[in-house]
């Protein structure tokens, strides 16, 4: 079984910055891809940006130049910097990660329970 833990989501003001933290954790063998959705009322799901085993990354066009994704292999830990915040970033933010975990033969997709980022003045 695979567990995410996610953290540092908030409130913040237009313009400013947060970073958010996603570990994991359990019987893991393997992690794949890494990566950051956000859900606001509604709205779909949508990927915000992704980061692979070989640190390829993806960001949707309207984070791109404003967040960063990075993750640290050794913590089994996805980060998301995100800069100059805008209104309309306000959502849920949700960790996913692709692994590979004792006893499940094929990869997974997992889920974190989501956080709550809010930008306004």
């Amino acid at each position: 079984q695979v567990q995410l833990v996610e953290s540092g989501g908030g409130l913040v003001q237009p313009g400013g910055s947060l970073r958010l933290s996603c570990a994991a954790s359990g019987t893991i063998l393997s992690i794949y891809a890494m990566g950051w959705f956000r859900q606001s009322p509604g709205k779909q799901r949508e990927m915000v940006a992704v980061i692979t085993n070989g640190d390829s990354t993806n960001y949707t066009d309207s984070v791109k130049g404003r967040f960063t994704i990075s993750r640290d292999n050794a913590k089994n830990t996805v980060y998301l910097q995100m800069n100059s915040l805008k209104p309309e970033d306000t959502a849920v933010y949700y960790c996913s990660v692709v692994a590979r975990s004792v006893g499940v033969g094929v990869p997974q997709v997992h889920w974190g329970q989501g956080t709550q980022v809010t930008v306004s003045s």
